[in-house]
């Protein structure tokens, strides 16, 4: 398999600021971003995705920010080929592609393919959804659970196209979706990569979650939601992400605010653990490092060392 040129990503858990750090290396650098984010991809989920703004950007181009209606789900697959195209035409262009994101599975996809799963078996797919109907989407979680441990953590209760998929692959192979995905993660790279992975201590992590979000409320996270819903209604899937679905609880159902806040929180606390947990154990050149580490002149060598190593 042919090995394209170095590739810069930057990554790391929900609120550890990655996208400053991306911004910045790509002005010293001379580099473009490509977003890795399975929510910034939606057009009009912006306060509650952190999406950069054309200010912290300062001139720097993002690609794959708002390629899709929020009813038109992208998949890990889907992203690959997208960020495949805008990596080659930021190479065409003489720059540097560095890519910034915290959703794994979209950047493994990425980096070493996805597992090549079985065909959707359509009888079994009718049945399942006549399930999820009958018994509701929490209930098939429940029993996805049972089978796939590592799936059912992954998959929102309420997801029913994963969670129907991940039953699916299942019955059809005996095998979990998850344990099929860890084993083509060992395979041969579609990139030479080095991937940045920030950390930051636990405390300070927190306090940049509870800034994070307080500043989401007070730029109007509540109203995005209420056209969100008013427009695709409570159930589309992309609002089942973190924050997401407790605003929805704040908006739908008459949650407090300050419960809502406290909710969000809690759940993006939970869910950075579990990024810093998946990007810790993929395999593939890594950095674990912070932001000042990485833009210091010892940590720019590094990376031109890296960079013309190919």
């Amino acid at each position: 398999m042919k090995i394209e040129p170095p590739l810069l990503v930057v990554t790391g858990p929900t609120a550890s600021g990655k996208t400053a750090l991306a911004v910045a290396l790509a002005e010293r650098l001379g580099g473009e971003l490509v977003g890795a984010d399975s929510v910034q991809v939606y057009r009009g989920f912006d306060i509650g995705s952190s999406k950069p703004s054309a200010q912290e950007l300062r001139g720097i181009a993002h690609h794959l920010l708002d390629v899709r209606e929020p009813d038109q789900p992208l998949d890990a697959a889907e992203f690959a080929a997208l960020a495949d195209a805008a990596i080659a035409e930021v190479r065409d262009a003489g720059k540097l592609p560095i890519v910034v994101g915290g959703s794994g599975l979209w950047l493994r996809a990425l980096l070493r393919g996805l597992v090549k799963a079985p065909d959707v078996d359509p009888a079994l797919r009718s049945a399942l959804m006549a399930d999820a109907e009958r018994l509701g989407t929490p209930a098939l979680h429940t029993r996805l659970a049972a089978v796939d441990e590592d799936a059912a953590r992954a998959i929102h209760p309420n997801d029913r196209v994963r969670v129907v998929r991940a039953l699916e692959v299942h019955q059809q192979t005996g095998q979990a979706l998850g344990a099929l995905r860890k084993q083509h993660a060992l395979g041969a790279p579609r990139y030479r990569a080095l991937r940045l992975v920030v950390e930051l201590p636990a405390p300070e992590l927190d306090a940049q979650i509870r800034e994070r979000t307080a500043r989401m409320i007070e730029q109007g996270f509540a109203d995005e939601v209420t056209r969100l819903v008013a427009r695709f209604g409570r159930d589309l899937r992309a609002l089942g992400a973190v924050g997401y679905r407790e605003m929805v609880g704040h908006v739908c159902d008459g949650t407090s605010l300050e419960q809502t806040l406290r909710a969000i929180e809690r759940s993006t606390r939970v869910y950075a653990r579990r990024q810093r947990t998946w990007l810790r154990n993929e395999p593939g050149d890594r950095w674990l490092t912070r932001s000042d580490e990485v833009l210091a002149d010892s940590g720019l060598a590094r990376l031109q060392t890296f960079l013309e190593g190919a």
